[in-house]
């Protein structure tokens, strides 16, 4: 395409079309010539939506504050001890479970991967182009407990973790929640019961959540909002984190 003057260039920025202008500026004009006009567009367009595809679900990747930004499901370490399911791996990345709004829970023994694969499967959502965010239930709690000291803050907190198409919670009950965190769980859980999807990965088997939750009415109605319409996958008792270590030992 012929170069732009500076006033057509200021107006693509003023109308964020930043991508659509640097897609034009590295058009090789030698190889383009003797295009069709529509041709040249059709290029250049799919070049800019390339760029904005890409920059979209950095940012998507960047705000949903993984733990480990690099896990990738295509690389998980499947070693015949941890006996995970590949084909339900595969699955799930396809992020179908989503879409139905359908929870995941990763359980297995500490070490076992249940980190990474939540944030894997968080990764993997965003590259989809869905909203996704992990935080651990410890910083969960604390980040409940800040805005319970401002005013209309805990209704802020309700409406920002609910609104997360994805949302992970890893070290699910590794602590026993308080009653105040117990209330918040079920009102939490409730608004997101059949609009959203939520990935746990915790150490206990779903026999122990109920204790865990309390024994009480609360235990009851969380787990009522969880265990029916859920992916369970289990990670097993292999340490990865000791295989790791002996591997770059």
């Amino acid at each position: 395409m012929s170069r732009l003057d500076g006033e057509t260039k200021r107006k693509l920025r003023e109308m964020n079309a930043g991508e659509l202008l640097d897609a034009i500026d590295s058009q090789d004009e030698t190889l383009s010539l003797g295009m069709p006009f529509e041709e040249r567009v059709r290029l250049v367009v799919d070049d800019a939506y390339s760029t904005f595809a890409h920059s979209k679900v950095e940012g998507l990747i960047r705000r949903a504050g993984l733990r480990y930004p690099s896990a990738d499901l295509r690389r998980i370490d499947l070693l015949e001890e941890r006996s995970l399911n590949r084909e339900l791996l595969a699955q799930l990345g396809t992020c179908s479970f989503v879409t139905r709004q359908q929870n995941v829970v990763f359980q297995g023994f500490t070490g076992s991967g249940k980190s990474y694969l939540g944030c894997a499967i968080a990764k993997r959502a965003c590259e989809h182009r869905i909203r996704a965010h992990y935080v651990r239930m410890p910083d969960l709690e604390e980040a409940w407990v800040a805005a319970q000291d401002s005013p209309g803050g805990s209704a802020k907190f309700l409406r920002k973790y609910a609104a997360f198409t994805l949302l992970v919670i890893d070290e699910w009950l590794l602590d026993r929640p308080t009653e105040s965190m117990r209330g918040m769980l079920l009102e939490l859980m409730e608004r997101r019961y059949g609009e959203t999807s939520t990935v746990f990965c915790t150490q206990y088997s779903q026999k122990d959540w109920h204790q865990r939750l309390g024994s009480g009415v609360h235990a009851d109605a969380i787990m009522d909002r969880i265990i029916h319409n859920t992916i369970w996958v289990e990670t097993g008792t292999y340490n990865m984190r000791e295989h790791a270590a002996l591997a770059s030992a």
